[in-house]
């Protein structure tokens, strides 16, 4: 395939597939808060909090990994600004101890917190200001998860940088389906399997420790009690149970996708699950997860990172993909499978991370999972159906169009509900 477009995927594969520690959006604010206070020099005694409100929906409900069940904004800040180490960035809070997690209760009742939405118009930005006496420290986190864009003490600019887009500097416009599909034919294993291979093993290790114990709502575990363990419904339960366990406090790390741990272990596991079923070998394993990821990443990028169009079902499409793919599907089936995928599930809202971010993934990997069923057994939705049109990359842009654009109003809306709730 053509050198730039092959060496632009590895790229954004690299700057896509890292690891994270318990739910993207309260991390990025540790990470913050954990620059803050060593910026700092000392612990502070108030600390001022600016969040965009997809933030804030992101944050209110999960619980921050490793500290004993707290959850919401001002415990992600108190968790990164007492023990968290800014140099492990997304894995931010994963040496903490139980004495830390003493001192983050001590801190959140002794300091003065304020917490306000932001006024920029990007739906990701994260400030955090810590003072103490007559000293202040400022750090803004803007576009994704780890772009810090200011580093202050006591109102001298440190550091400055670019508000990026969203994603890395690899350019995500030369995504297409029939060059994933290539992609996927034709990679150098030795260039991707241990980002993919870490990928499988962080992902999996999270999912079984969801399905071993009680995270949640239970979902996983749920759907294995109720359904059984045909192929379709495990590959769908594992998936949720690994939601379950990371959106409750689970302290493993996970390999996120488009900023996201649950989209990472959406793509990732209902692969993995298939093709242990089969006795796929390890190569066509790598290059199936492989395709769903890229997938994946190519429907979220019309969207953006946050919206108020729920990721999973991107994620979800792209697992459908790789599914087919493994069963030696190419660009045709693959396409047809992406597009009965997006008609099924496609305005499925993002009202927050929380316990039921699982089931939701358990119906987005259905959606795949019966675009490729549907395929395969000679019936597919059409061009004219709804939102879809003649062909998958039309069709890819509608669906960034009614999540950038047209979810914008629901979007707020749902934050206000939340705000209001609260």
């Amino acid at each position: 395939m053509d050198e730039l477009v092959y060496r632009t995927y590895l790229n954004i594969l690299r700057e896509e597939l890292l690891p994270a520690m318990g739910c993207t959006e309260p991390i990025s604010l540790a990470y913050a808060a954990a620059l803050a206070r060593e910026t700092l020099g000392k612990t502070p005694s108030r600390v001022e909090i600016s969040v965009s409100g997809n933030i804030l929906k992101n944050v209110k409900s999960a619980i921050v990994p490793n500290t004993g069940g707290m959850k919401g904004v001002c415990a992600a800040a108190a968790a990164g600004i007492v023990a968290g180490d800014a140099s492990l960035r997304l894995e931010v809070l994963s040496r903490l101890t139980d004495r830390d997690r003493e001192k983050i209760g001590e801190f959140l009742r002794s300091a003065a917190f304020e917490v306000k939405k932001s006024t920029s118009e990007c739906v990701f930005d994260v400030g955090v200001r810590v003072f103490s006496d007559q000293d202040s420290a400022f750090v803004r986190i803007e576009g994704h998860h780890t772009n810090v864009v200011a580093v202050e003490r006591n109102g001298t600019l440190l550091k400055s940088g670019r508000a990026v887009a969203e994603t890395g500097g690899a350019d995500r416009s030369l995504l297409s389906v029939r060059s994933i599909v290539e992609f996927a034919d034709c990679v150098d294993l030795a260039e991707i399997e241990e980002l993919i291979d870490r990928q499988i093993r962080y992902n999996s290790a999270i999912a079984e420790e969801g399905l071993k114990n009680d995270y949640g709502a239970r979902v996983g575990k749920v759907l294995l009690q109720a359904f059984g363990k045909d192929l379709h419904n495990l590959a769908r339960a594992t998936a949720a149970a690994g939601s379950d366990a990371r959106m409750n406090g689970c302290a493993l790390p996970v390999v996120i996708v488009s900023g996201s741990g649950n989209q990472g272990i959406t793509a990732s596991l209902p692969v993995v699950v298939y093709a242990k079923r089969m006795g796929a070998t390890r190569e066509q394993t790598i290059r199936s997860v492989l395709l769903s990821d890229l997938v994946t990443i190519h429907l979220k990028t019309g969207i953006g990172r946050l919206s108020a169009y729920c990721g999973a079902v991107s994620a979800g499409a792209g697992a459908g993909a790789g599914v087919c793919y493994l069963h030696g599907g190419k660009y045709d089936e693959i396409a047809h499978t992406v597009v009965n995928a997006l008609a099924i599930d496609s305005g499925l809202i993002c009202d927050g991370a929380k316990s039921s971010c699982a089931a939701k993934i358990a119906s987005a990997v259905d959606a795949g999972l019966v675009g490729w069923e549907m395929y395969r057994n000679g019936s597919q939705f059409y061009g004219g159906d709804g939102i879809l049109v003649k062909g998958v990359e039309k069709t890819i842009r509608n669906v960034g169009d009614l999540a950038r654009v047209g979810m914008r109003e629901t979007d707020e809306e749902i934050i206000r509900l939340m705000i209001e709730n609260t």
